[in-house]
C-alpha cells in the first residue's frame, strides 16, 4: 500500500502560536488538496516555535499551546497532522510530538533525549519521556521521535523493536557551518544500523542569533538519502512510500561551506528585520572590508530600496576610505548620505578640554570619534524604525578591540560570530556573485582609522595569527600550553587569551548576532565578567 507524507520544512514566529496554527492548517490542506499527501510532518514545538525559552515557564502560554492543538486537531480534516508542542501533564512540560487524524489525538509521544549543550538549555524546562511511540496507519506502523533522539544510540532501536516500519522525526536543528554533512553522515549511520528509513523534517528561518537551515531529508533502510529539500528555504515536498519504503526523488545540492555561511547570515537578517517589525536596516559605511560585507548582506536579505548606509567620516579617514564606501553604496544601489563627525568631536573634546588638560592623548579621543558616529546612527535608527547594524567581526568581538556605546552601538550584530579571515573569504566570494567590493577594499591593511596612520596591526597579532589562537581558545577550550604546542608563539598566545578574559564585559553589552560557528558568544559561551581566573599564567 503506497503512503504519501508531505513534509513541511516551514519557518515559524516564536510565541505567535495563532498564526502558527493558521500556517500549520494552510499547509496542511495545500499539501492535502494539491499535492495528495496522506500524511504530513511539522519540525519540533512548531505550535509555539522553537526556541520558546523562557515563555515555556508562563502557564498561560502553555495553556494556549495546549488548546491550540486540540482546536488544530478539529480544523483539518482528510491528512494526518504531526505536530510538535508543549506537553503539560499536572506539573511536567514535554516535549512532545501528536498525531493529528480525523478530528482527534490518535497519538502523542513524549521527546526522551533533552540536550543540555550548547545553545539547548532543553531540561530547564521538559521533562524527558521514556517510551517509544508507535501508532498504525493506513497499514504501516510508524515511530516519533525528536531531534537529539536520533542522534543518541539505542532510542532508534528501541522504535524498531516496539514494531515501528519507518520513523519520523520532527526538527528544530540549528546551523553551524558544516553541520548539515555532521547531521546527515550521523542519521545515516544510525538508520543503517537499524534497518529502518527515517523521514527528518527541520526547520528554517532566523530566530534571533539562531539560524535553522532546513535541508529536510527522508533515508532508506540502506542509510541512503533518497530525498533532500532545498537548505535555507521554507518547502513543501511530498515523498511517497511502498509501505516503509521511500521511492527514489530529488535531492537538492549542498551548498558549500562559504556559500552555506552566505546565506546563513542573509537568512539571520532577514527574519530578524522581518519578524521584529522593523522598516529597513541601516549602516555606518566606512570603507573598510567589514561594513562592505555587511552592506551586501543587507542588500541580499532584504533588497536595496530597504537598506540605508551613512558615511561618517573623520579628519584621519583617508580619501580611499570615502571613494570605497561611495563605490560599494552605488554597486548596491542603495541611498547614502555623508556626515562628517568633526563638529560633534570638536563639541565634546571643547566640553571636556579643562578636566583633560595636562593629559595625554589616549585610546579615550579615539573613543569619542567612535561614540559621535554611535549617537548619529541610532539617532537616524530611531527616526527612521529601520534596525541599526553594527559591522563588528568575531576577532574583533573576541579581543575587545571595539567600542562600547561606539562602533557596537546598533540592534543586531551580522558578523559577531564571523571571525576576520572569514570576512574576507565571504567579501570575495559575494564578488562572485556579482562584484561589489572594491578589491582595494579587500587587498588594504585593515584600520579604524580613529589616528593618525592607525592600522590594526598597531594593536593586534596578525588575523592570521589571531583568529587561529581565538579559534581554539574560545571554540575548542584549549588551554595556552595546548596552543603554543600546536606552533604559536607564546607571547602571540598571552596577548590574545589576555585581551579575551578582560573583555567579557564589552561581549555582555554587545548586540546580538548570527550564529554560524560551533560556539559563538552569548548562548554558547557564557562566562563570568568578574573572574580571578586567567587564561595564562604570567611568567615567573
Amino acid at each position: 500500500m503506497t503512503l504519501k507524507i508531505a513534509l513541511a520544512q516551514t519557518n515559524f514566529l516564536v510565541g505567535d502560536i495563532a498564526a502558527n496554527v493558521d500556517n500549520i492548517a494552510r499547509a496542511a490542506i495545500h499539501a492535502r488538496d494539491e499535492l495528495g499527501a496522506e500524511m504530513i510532518v511539522f519540525p519540533e514545538l512548531t505550535l509555539t516555535g522553537y526556541p520558546a525559552e523562557d515563555l515555556l515557564l508562563r502557564a498561560d502560554f502553555i495553556t494556549e499551546a495546549n488548546n491550540a492543538l486540540y482546536q488544530l486537531a478539529d480544523r483539518v480534516e482528510g491528512i494526518a497532522l504531526i505536530v510538535g508542542f508543549p506537553e503539560r501533564d499536572g506539573d511536567k512540560l514535554y516535549n512532545s510530538a501528536a498525531v493529528l487524524h480525523q478530528g482527534a489525538i490518535v497519538a502523542c509521544y513524549r521527546k526522551r533525549a533533552l540536550p543540555n549543550y550548547g545553545v539547548f538549555d532543553e531540561q530547564r524546562y521538559f521533562t524527558a519521556g521514556n517510551q517509544p511511540c508507535v501508532f498504525e496507519f493506513n497499514g504501516t506502523f510508524i515511530g516519533l521521535t525528536i531531534c537529539e533522539d536520533v542522534w543518541r544510540q539505542g532510542i532508534i532501536e528501541d522504535n524498531k523493536e516496539a514494531g515501528a516500519e519507518l520513523l519520523l522525526t520532527l526538527n528544530a536543528s540549528p546551523f553551524n557551518s558544516g553541520k548539515i554533512h555532521q547531521r546527515e553522515a550521523i542519521i545515516c549511520s544510525q538508520v543503517k544500523a537499524a534497518k529502518i528509513p527515517l523521514v527528518y523534517v527541520n526547520q528554517v528561518g532566523g530566530q534571533d542569533e539562531l539560524i535553522f537551515d532546513g535541508a529536510s531529508f527522508v533515508v532508506d533502510a540502506d542509510g541512503e538519502v533518497v530525498f533532500r529539500a532545498e537548505e535555507f528555504k521554507e518547502q513543501l515536498s511530498v515523498v511517497e512510500f511502498d509501505g516503509s519504503h521511500p521511492a527514489k526523488s530529488t535531492c537538492a545540492p549542498l551548498y558549500n561551506e562559504i556559500s552555506s555561511e552566505y546565506q546563513a547570515l542573509v537568512l539571520g537578517i532577514k527574519d530578524y528585520v522581518r519578524k521584529n517589525g522593523f522598516q529597513g536596516a541601516i549602516l555606518g559605511l566606512s570603507g573598510g572590508i567589514d561594513s562592505a560585507l555587511v552592506l551586501a548582506l543587507a542588500v541580499d536579505a532584504l533588497g536595496a530600496d530597504k537598506v540605508e548606509a551613512v558615511l561618517l567620516p573623520s579628519r584621519y579617514t583617508q580619501d580611499m576610505s570615502n571613494e570605497d564606501a561611495v563605490l560599494e553604496a552605488k554597486a548596491l544601489g542603495v541611498h547614502y548620505h555623508t556626515i562628517p563627525i568633526e563638529p560633534a568631536v570638536n563639541a565634546f573634546t571643547g566640553m571636556l578640554s579643562d578636566i583633560f588638560a595636562g593629559t595625554a592623548k589616549d585610546a579615550t579621543e579615539e573613543n569619542i570619534q567612535a561614540r559621535c558616529r554611535g549617537v548619529i546612527l541610532m539617532a537616524l535608527s530611531n527616526k527612521q524604525g529601520k534596525l541599526l547594524l553594527t559591522t563588528g567581526n568575531k576577532s574583533e568581538m573576541s579581543v575587545g578591540y571595539a567600542t562600547l556605546y561606539g562602533d557596537m552601538s546598533g540592534g543586531f550584530a551580522p558578523i559577531k560570530d564571523v571571525p576576520k579571515l572569514l570576512v574576507y573569504r565571504l567579501a570575495r566570494y559575494r564578488n562572485t556573485l556579482s562584484q561589489v567590493i572594491p578589491e582595494r577594499v579587500i587587498i588594504r591593511p585593515p584600520s579604524a582609522e580613529l589616528a593618525p596612520d592607525q592600522v590594526d596591526a598597531d594593536s593586534l597579532p596578525p588575523y592570521d595569527v589571531l583568529d587561529p589562537i581565538l579559534e581554539r581558545y574560545i571554540e575548542r577550550d584549549q588551554s595556552a600550553d595546548q596552543i603554543i604546542a600546536a606552533g604559536f608563539r607564546r607571547e602571540d598566545v598571552a596577548r590574545a587569551i589576555s585581551l579575551v578574559d578582560r573583555n567579557e564585559y564589552k561581549r555582555r553589552q554587545s548586540p546580538p548576532g548570527i550564529r554560524i560557528t560551533s560556539r559563538a558568544f552569548g548562548r554558547d559561551r557564557r562566562y563570568p565578567i568578574t573572574s580571578g581566573y586567567r587564561g595564562i599564567k604570567s611568567p615567573g
